[in-house]
């Protein structure tokens, strides 16, 4: 009995020292907290700061490639150029009314696409191409032959006023073109010819038989054929710097005087993100043309154009490049 009192004793003690509460005290836990503030706190700043750098040089990558891409493709557009339009030649096609520079200026009105959307739709390179269409032409049966037609190429800087649901708030190139048909035996609407395949609408080839003009006039007073215009301009980059001069963007320059520069650096309320220096007929009578391109990194990080406009100490977010491009074909005329 004495043994199994003491027994009952030993058990009832091991569970009471088992079940003591042994937690910290406030003091304690006020002490570890400060010690956890003082440590993380720094550690997530320093997340936050890796997180946003990574960010900002994301941004500017993107821009940069996504900019070298859009010049490797006007590249090879420009390569293909038979004539490339001046400050003058484009002026003329846009419906400036100046019978002597533009002969049929005040009777034609503009000869380019209107229906470009955007409020500010200005065309910087507008040229024309001799393009290559695979097996276009039928030989004898299943047998093809490629041909070369002639196409109009007009790229515009176009920046809406409006906050777009699909473009972002700076500036972006869009790329517009019509060609011609393809020589064969069915009727197309709206051309006496017949063809294999059909001209766009609207298309009507340049004209050189006229006596006694340089190829410049000759070439400025192009209007555009009947039917209206149905192909739609589509958008080759986005993010261009929507900056003005008037705004302190830099103004860019040509890198000879032979050179004119589209637009003009003296219209200071257009952006200066896309423009381009053209001489149509040089020496050797091909045409040469300087593009520039400037994006904007900026607004993707800040979705606000008035806080995403260029700025020197910000360059950095506005990465630019350039290209020279001197076209293989040309025309020759008398």
């Amino acid at each position: 009995m004495n043994i199994l009192r003491w027994l009952l004793n030993t058990q009832l003690k091991l569970s009471q020292k088992q079940n003591k509460n042994t937690g910290f005290t406030l003091i304690e836990l006020l002490v570890a907290m400060l010690i956890a503030f003082l440590v993380i706190t720094p550690l997530l700043g320093f997340m936050i700061g890796v997180l946003n750098t990574d960010r900002q040089e994301q941004a500017k990558a993107n821009s940069e490639q996504e900019i070298k891409a859009a010049l490797d493709y006007i590249n090879r557009d420009l390569q293909q150029a038979i004539y490339m339009y001046d400050a003058t030649g484009i002026a003329c096609l846009s419906g400036t009314v100046d019978t002597t520079t533009c002969p049929n200026a005040s009777t034609t009105g503009n000869q380019l696409p209107t229906s470009i959307t955007g409020t500010n739709r200005i065309p910087v390179l507008v040229f024309w191409k001799r393009e290559l269409v695979s097996q276009a032409i039928t030989i004898t049966g299943s047998q093809k032959d490629d041909a070369f037609v002639y196409s109009l190429v007009a790229y515009y800087l176009v920046k809406d006023t409006s906050t777009s649901t699909t473009w972002s708030n700076t500036a972006r190139i869009a790329r517009w073109q019509i060609k011609d048909g393809v020589e064969g035996s069915s009727t197309c609407t709206g051309f006496t010819e017949t063809y294999s395949q059909c001209p766009d609408a609207g298309f009507k080839a340049f004209n050189l038989s006229e006596k006694g003009k340089t190829l410049q006039q000759k070439m400025n007073q192009w209007t555009k054929g009947t039917g209206t215009y149905v192909q739609q301009p589509l958008v080759l980059v986005d993010f261009i710097d929507q900056t003005t001069i008037a705004q302190q963007a830099p103004s860019g320059t040509c890198s000879s005087s032979d050179f004119q520069r589209i637009p003009a650096s003296t219209v200071t309320t257009i952006p200066t993100g896309f423009y381009a220096c053209v001489d149509s007929v040089s020496a050797d009578n091909r045409s040469t043309a300087e593009v520039f391109i400037r994006g904007n990194a900026q607004i993707r990080l800040i979705n606000d154009e008035t806080k995403a406009r260029y700025a020197q100490n910000k360059s950095s977010y506005f990465p630019s490049a350039n290209i020279k491009v001197q076209g293989r074909s040309l025309i020759f005329t008398k």
